[in-house]
């Protein structure tokens, strides 16, 4: 193999590709990987089935631990944009490798840099237990923290890695109302291709919508504080469309009730279907006058700082945000483009403000994406305070 070009790092990426093989789940990840491939590091794609049934089939609407569909998903995936032999896979419950570096993978981790769990969805493994820098990226804030605080077994992986970064930004600044778990936290943010993702037109006609999950596991509580989903922040927005009218499609998946949901106006749409590879997920994004996005209810009862991933894809794209505030408004500060709220009745305001605005929104929402999201900025920033950490940046707590 060639030399890398001087400063350029060997980057092992974990992630959640051949087990979760839906568009609206990767696109995030394929953003690490072709940000830090544009910024001339070699980057690596490494997932692991974990010990239990994790694969996602959703031509069978099933989990179990064939990674048949995942592998066909990634594969194609990764060669439509560019990183065609830069995965692997490692399949525990069979003890094989597959992917284009299966039979290398472990050798590449052996003289990696840096180690990016992304999510912290993967074990740490004997061949990445060594990677000098191992970054653990919170994409779930208040709920990773509360779990290190009453769960033995999730504080003991978190402590396998040695810098830790999160999409809780207020958590990072000691503005949040999430426990500390003891963890030195720094804030990170979503990055995003700028060149892979242009803007497009405004879409007038378009509906606001999301791709959401209605629950996506049991609601966490500690010290007397509960820390919910979805569907808990989602209820007090139950009646809105009667104030805007029929201008919401969402994709819902989960138990989500369909009837009652339907029964007020909001319009559904299958997830699977408009989130079935990641072209599929940006033509539904694309094909939206705006986002209209529910946060975690511990998201916001945390006062996290969290914004989503999802919603940078929204405004890389051109379209318009309205985002339930979390906090974000703390560090996320333009005159347009994103429209924060806290009840109906500001939904409905930021509504009409879309309407009365739009080609001004539109605008706002890629030059947010610019100022705040893209990962010329984002990934260097990352990478350079990660390797850079100093001893108390390494985590020592009990």
């Amino acid at each position: 193999m060639m030399g890398r070009p001087s400063g350029a790092l060997r980057i092992i990426v974990l992630g959640y590709v051949i087990r979760g093989p839906l568009g609206g789940m990767v696109w995030h990840h394929l953003q690490y990987l072709q940000g830090l491939a544009e910024l001339g590091h070699e980057v690596y794609f490494l997932e692991d089935s974990d010990d239990y049934p994790s694969c996602y089939d959703p031509e069978r609407g099933f989990t179990d631990i064939d990674p048949a569909y995942g592998l066909r998903f990634a594969s194609c995936v990764f060669e439509r944009i560019g990183l065609k032999e830069r995965w692997a896979y490692h399949d525990a419950h069979q003890q094989r490798w597959h992917g284009p570096r299966a039979d290398e993978m472990v050798s590449l981790c052996a003289e990696a840099d840096l180690l990016i769990n992304l999510a912290c969805v993967n074990p740490i493994r004997p061949w990445v237990a060594e990677i000098p820098v191992r970054i653990y990226l919170d994409q779930d804030p208040a709920f990773n923290q509360v779990r290190h605080l009453i769960d033995s077994k999730a504080r003991e992986s978190a402590g396998q890695h040695n810098v830790f970064f999160s999409f809780g930004e207020n958590i990072a600044r000691g503005d949040s109302l999430v426990p500390s778990d003891g963890f030195p936290w720094m804030a990170t943010r979503q990055p995003v291709v700028l060149s892979s993702v242009p803007a497009s037109a405004p879409c007038k006609d378009g509906k606001f919508t999301t791709v959401m999950q209605w629950q996506s596991y049991p609601a966490v509580e500690y010290g007397g504080h509960g820390y919910g989903m979805k569907s808990d922040s989602f209820m007090n927005f139950l009646d809105l469309p009667s104030r805007t009218g029929p201008v919401f499609n969402l994709a819902i998946g989960g138990p989500a009730p369909r009837e009652l949901l339907q029964s007020k106006g909001w319009n559904l749409q299958d997830p699977v279907e408009v989130s079935r590879d990641p072209w599929t997920y940006e033509t539904f994004i694309r094909s939206s006058k705006a986002e209209f996005g529910i946060a975690k209810h511990g998201y916001v009862e945390g006062r996290t700082g969290w914004f989503s991933e999802r919603s940078v894809f929204y405004l890389a794209t051109g379209r318009p945000v309205l985002a339930h505030e979390t906090g974000f408004s703390s560090w996320l500060k333009t005159p347009g483009g994103v429209l924060p709220f806290r009840s109906a009745s500001e939904a409905a305001s930021a509504i009409a403000e879309v309407d009365r605005r739009y080609d001004f929104h539109c605008r706002s929402a890629r030059e947010v994406a610019t100022e705040y999201f893209d990962a010329c900025k984002v990934l260097p920033d990352l990478i350079e305070r990660a390797m850079n950490a100093t001893p108390c940046d390494i985590c020592t707590a009990g």
